[in-house]
This record gives C-alpha cells, structure tokens and sequence, in this order.
C-alpha cells in the first residue's frame, strides 16, 4: 500500500516550483489562482523572493501548501491508500485526498498562518529540538518546569521531540534536558510556541473558518496529527483538525501506525526530503521517495 505525505513549515526554498509551473499547465493555473485568491503574488515571491521574505508566516504557510498540491493534483501517478501532513502538511493532504477543494485549503492555510502570527505577537514564545532522549524523559521535564508553558509538540521520530512554550519555559527545559543527558537542546528559529497551549488563541480562530468550510468525503483515510489514527468522516476529520493547533504533531506514532496498516511505501509530496529521513528513521525497511 502507498502512503503520501505532505512537509510542513521549514522545507521553503529560493525557487521551489518555478519548474512546475512552466513544465506544466496544469499547475500553473494552480499557481495563478493561488495568487489571486490571496490577493498577491506569491509565485513570485516563491520563485524569487529572499530566504527574509520566504521565512514570514503568512508567505511560507501557503507556499509550502501551493508546492505540495500541485505536486499531488497534477501527477497521473498520485493513487493514494492512506495520506499524512506533518503540521500544515494536513491541509495539504485533505486537499489531495479530496477531503477539502485547493481553494478552501488555501483559505484555511492562508487564516491560519493569519492567525497563528496573531497568537505569536502576545507571549514571547518559541520551540527547541531535543535529541537523544526517550520520550517520557522530555515529557517528565517539561512537566516539571513550573509557573511556565512547556509542552511536547512534535513528536518526529525515535530520539528527535521538538518541545515548544514560553521564552523563559524553553529556556528553564534545555537547561535541565542537557543535565539529563541530552546530545543536543536548541532553539529553533520559529516565531512561536506552535502546537501548546499558548496557540489556543489561533484554534479558536482557525476553528470557526473550519466550521465554516465545506468538507467532502476523502477517497481515502487521512492519519491526522492529534490522535495518529485513520480518519474518514467529516466531523471526525474537522475535531482533529481544530484541535491540531494546539496539539502535538505525533508525526512517530502515525508513520509506525501506517505501516502496521500496511503502507509499505511512504512518498512525499513537496519541497525537500525532510519526512522521507524522518520515516527511514521510524522504520529504515519501508520505501520512502518523492513523487
């Protein structure tokens, strides 16, 4: 069975889709009407803009969306069993197992970035990677981290948790998950505490936009990063949703989840190769390519 899965924030380059869009026609449409949908340009600034201007919240969101579905909507080979996003990836894998059209995903995607920038603004906030440790390790000292937000928010692979939370939380946690005996506790260069608490502001707002959305039936299950599990019915898939900003990214237990449902190959659709290295890693006896 093939599993598809779909990059999330951080896989943005200089230039992502300019191929696309002039070897083929189909994506260029896509392409032209993601700009006037959003009311700029953004191809170009995808194909042309600074790392600066790739890195902001409201271009990056819709790029890395705009890249991975036109991937997926134009390929004739794109048969999916089951598909997976990690993080923004969701929206880009209902939109390519036709749970959401490409102009209501891009709505939702474009709110979001909206909205979590917005969330962003209130608290300084951020997230840190942390590497070599157990799960429950991480989980038990973020716990301890007192009068602060500190929480588990993506969990990658075996070894690799990024935490996320208040400035001062992120700090408090390294410090003590380096005197645990981690190999590496760094802070990522994000503008917030996605996936905690601290984006309840964002769910609410993002909330009542998918409420507002109309959903289809997808052809096939969609493995949603709040619970890890298979999800076919509409209101199913939209509670999951709602709930994945605030929520972690259990990214591990959904790959482990797919092959034991019997993906035996796992292709990305999208910019780079982060989720093909991070599945290798979940279990290095599984295909993982780009399409």
């Amino acid at each position: 069975m093939k599993a598809y899965v779909f990059p999330g924030q951080g896989a943005q380059f200089t230039g992502m889709g300019k191929d696309l869009y002039e070897a083929n026609p189909a994506s260029k449409t896509l392409f032209d009407r993601a700009d006037e949908i959003l009311g700029f340009k953004l191809s170009q600034v995808m194909f042309e803009g600074t790392a600066d201007e790739q890195k902001q919240t409201n271009v990056t969101q819709p790029a890395i969306f705009l890249h991975s579905v036109a991937i997926a909507l134009t390929s004739d080979v794109f048969h999916p069993d089951m598909v997976a996003g990690h993080s923004l990836g969701e929206f880009s894998a209902l939109v390519a197992n036709k749970a959401l059209s490409f102009e209501d995903g891009l709505r939702l995607v474009s709110k979001r970035a909206a909205a979590m920038q917005s969330a962003c603004e209130l608290k300084p906030s951020t997230m840190a990677a942390i590497l070599g440790l157990e799960d429950k390790v991480v989980e038990d000292i973020c716990a301890s981290i007192e009068g602060e937000i500190v929480v588990a928010a993506n969990y990658n692979c075996p070894g690799q948790l990024v935490i996320s939370g208040s400035a001062k939380g992120i700090d408090l946690a390294c410090e003590k998950l380096r005197a645990a005996g981690a190999k590496h506790a760094m802070h990522l260069q994000v503008g917030g505490a996605f996936h905690s608490p601290l984006m309840e502001p964002a769910r609410e707002e993002l909330a009542a936009a998918i409420e507002a959305t109309t959903f289809s039936k997808p052809i096939c299950p969609v493995y949603q990063n709040a619970t890890a599990a298979p999800a076919i019915e509409i209101a199913e898939i939209k509670k999951n949703l709602i709930a994945q900003l605030t929520a972690p990214v259990r990214w591990n237990q959904s790959v482990q989840n797919m092959i034991k449902d019997g993906a035996a190959s796992f292709i990305e659709c999208g910019p780079k190769k982060v989720l093909q290295g991070l599945v290798k890693k979940i279990n290095p006896s599984v295909e993982a390519r780009s399409l």
